[in-house]
């Protein structure tokens, strides 16, 4: 009787979240109790019915002493980084928006060469996990999507199709065209390309390079793709190529009809809606609604001053997985 006087006077009574629960004092041998539950289940992979078998208490009790264990910090349960990618953070990203795959990397180096090297290289292994023999993948011209390709380790048997027309930069050697041929090259499949810029000067100039067979049979199969890998511009000065390439009265025009991104030179405003202004009709590109069509497209993005057009994308549903550092992944998950 006096063991059980002691231990009820070392009960008391707590508010906690709205409702009123018993919290008990623990004493060393309910502790021990408590670790030894923890070790059995944790550590040792035991179900709750067996350590109950084993100790000669109630699978309820066991239940009840895991939950004590955690609410004190006497177990803690932690996600920990794997090398450069954060997996914690990819799956809150990933619940967040509903993501088929999600990937952040948390980057050592600031210097945006390197970083895009180090999302490059975890794209890479991504997309050469998730696709599959008779999958067909579609690239467009992007700094991002060369890094992810120069990175590539393996493919299965895929096709390769080019998306978007070529820049030419005077600090980056590489086209559209290179591109798709490399990752082609890898996976053994056949390459789909067509010589042409990715801007043209008018809008007839863009359509008379459309009606070349080669071509308009290069944006045909874009089609099939069921796969691309893209990056994402934000409208604005230095964080979109195509915006860089437009004079000041087009990037102002387009400001106002809403445009806040574009990938693969699809525009869409902040509710990502995809929107067609005038100078698209200068792109060598995919429509918005072969775009709509593929059935993952993965952006690779890096820094926080893209979020609004990275968020703008995932809510209207244009992207379906994403690659991005650190501090994008945070931002996004902020609000």
């Amino acid at each position: 009787m006096r063991k059980r006087v002691s231990r009820v006077n070392r009960c008391r009574q707590v508010l906690s979240t709205g409702k009123d629960r018993l919290v008990i004092d623990e004493g060393p041998a309910e502790l021990v109790l408590q670790a030894a539950v923890a070790r059995r289940h944790y550590l040792q992979n035991r179900s709750k019915v067996e350590i109950a078998d084993e100790l000669g208490i109630s699978r309820f009790k066991v239940a009840r002493l895991l939950e004590a264990a955690r609410e004190k910090g006497l177990v803690r349960i932690e996600i920990v980084r794997q090398g450069a990618l954060d997996v914690d953070l990819s799956a809150q990203l990933q619940e967040r928006y509903g993501l088929g795959h999600a990937v952040v990397v948390e980057t050592a180096d600031q210097d945006p060469g390197a970083v895009r090297a180090q999302l490059g290289r975890a794209a890479a292994d991504l997309l050469a996990e998730v696709l599959g023999d008779g999958d067909v993948l579609g690239l467009p011209w992007s700094r991002n999507v060369h890094a992810v390709v120069g990175a590539l380790p393996r493919l299965p048997r895929v096709e390769v199709v080019q998306l978007t027309g070529a820049i030419a930069l005077s600090d980056f050697d590489s086209s559209a065209v290179d591109i798709v041929r490399r990752a082609a090259r890898l996976s053994g499949g056949g390459a789909h390309v067509f010589y042409a810029p990715f801007v043209l000067d008018t809008k007839a100039s863009a359509d008379a390079l459309r009606r070349q067979p080669a071509v308009s049979q290069g944006l045909e199969a874009a089609a099939r793709v069921t796969h691309a890998v893209v990056g994402i511009g934000l409208w604005a000065p230095g964080e979109s190529t195509i915006h860089d390439l437009l004079d000041e009265a087009e990037q102002a025009e387009l400001s106002r009809a809403g445009v806040v991104g574009e990938l693969a030179g699809v525009f869409f405003d902040r509710n990502g809606k995809p929107l067609r202004p005038k100078v698209a009709a200068r792109l060598m590109t995919i429509e918005p609604e072969v775009l709509g069509g593929f059935r993952e497209v993965i952006a690779v993005v890096s820094g926080e001053a893209k979020a609004p057009a990275v968020r703008a994308a995932l809510e209207g549903g244009l992207v379906q997985g994403l690659v991005v550092d650190a501090p994008l992944a945070h931002v996004l998950l902020a609000d």
